[in-house]
């Protein structure tokens, strides 16, 4: 009832003295309980028709990163018998079992084109009309649009180029030649599962090697530390993830992977960088099944020429090669993105010159995702109340 009140609200042209939230994923559906806690009127608009929509579209084989127990949202756990890397059909479970706990109020089909600031309020310009609001919270994620450079001679290529995100199934690899091109986080996700598959070739292209951690050490699950890491100075946390990987994997440089460009914590503030994590491509590098290249310089019909003119014959290119925020049409008139997209400023953090604008979500983070949805949304709610 108070959902349906809210909606008919925030449909009139009065202006909604609350918040909307603009994304019902993780950070938006944390922001929007944290502000509903603390007493702020909520809307959350998402354009999909059901929650979760990414995690439904992303490969079959996907798991988290992060632990199960850093990775839950407030007041909901994730039932027993979960594995400690939770498989993407339980974090949509995981999504929707927090918005119906909480009983958020998300209006569904509802897109946004572009926002203004009016003196006062934001006009929120959507594909069912404006929505006018004190308070605009954007959730739509740093990885909402999947991103393949353009590589020259890549419209001759006769083989096929996917983005990570469409990985599909390990079995789907069978019997062909594939190419992964990026040592990041989707990388090595991807390459721990071709690992174990029957494919006739596996290459790996990078320019800079990773910063990785393995996702066990022995009965230890590493991502169980990242609490205290991220507690400490960034240098601190370079050298520690360093050693722990020279200690770990030894010299990866021998097996032709070209040493991290910098740490793994500033790489994470300097260039969006997340960490990444093994759970078999090493192995699978060190035995010669994935064997790492030189960066490609071109396609050509048949193959493709790497920077020492080597060439390689891929039936498959797999861009692990990131993904953008899309939010240039949305918010791209008012200053607050950086050359990648990226907003300017992130969770507690706003522009004096534009009250009431807030982005949560927007760049990785050590503890992971989820843990940083609830500790962003907590700083936006406290933010919000602080200026009512």
């Amino acid at each position: 009832m108070e959902a349906e009140k809210l909606r008919g609200q925030i449909g009139r042209e009065a202006v909604f003295d609350g918040a909307i939230v603009i994304g019902a994923g993780a950070a938006g559906l944390a922001a929007a309980h944290a502000l509903m806690k603390a007493g702020v009127p909520t809307l959350v608009l998402e354009k999909e028709s059901r929650l979760a929509e990414p995690w439904h579209r992303r490969h079959q084989r996907l798991r988290l990163n992060t632990h199960r127990d850093l990775s839950s949202l407030p007041g909901v756990d994730y039932p027993a018998g979960t594995p400690a890397f939770p498989h993407r059909t339980a974090v949509i479970r995981h999504l929707n079992d927090f918005s119906q706990v909480h009983r958020l109020p998300v209006t569904f089909g509802v897109a946004v084109e572009e926002m203004a600031f009016d003196g006062d309020h934001w006009t929120v310009q959507t594909n069912a009309g404006p929505r006018p609001a004190r308070h605009v919270v954007v959730a739509t994620g740093r990885d909402r649009q999947p991103f393949i450079p353009v590589w020259k001679g890549m419209n001759d290529f006769a083989g096929r180029i996917i983005h990570s995100a469409d990985f599909g199934e390990a079995r789907d690899y069978a019997g062909k030649k594939v190419l992964v091109v990026g040592a990041g986080n989707s990388g090595f996700d991807i390459l721990n599962h071709l690992a174990d598959a029957d494919a006739e070739s596996i290459w790996l292209s990078a320019r800079n090697g990773p910063s990785l951690l393995p996702k066990r050490i022995g009965k230890i699950a590493v991502h169980r530390l990242s609490p205290f890491m991220a507690r400490l100075p960034v240098r601190i946390a370079d050298a520690v993830m360093a050693a722990t990987q020279r200690l770990v994997f030894g010299d990866l440089t021998k097996f032709g992977l070209p040493p991290a460009s910098m740490g793994g914590a500033s790489r994470l503030s300097a260039d969006y960088t997340a960490i990444a994590a093994d759970d078999g491509a090493v192995r699978a590098i060190k035995a010669g099944t994935i064997v790492v290249v030189r960066p490609l310089r071109e396609f050509t019909r048949d193959g493709i020429i790497l920077n020492d003119g080597r060439l390689i014959t891929p039936d498959i290119v797999i861009a692990a090669t990131g993904y953008r925020t899309g939010l240039e049409q949305m918010v791209g008139k008012l200053g607050v993105l950086d050359g990648k997209g990226v907003p300017l400023f992130n969770g507690g953090e706003t522009d004096p010159k534009l009250p009431g604008l807030w982005f949560t979500g927007m760049r990785p983070s050590i503890r992971g995702c989820f843990a940083n949805a609830r500790i962003q949304a907590k700083a936006i709610a406290a933010r919000i109340v602080k200026q009512r």
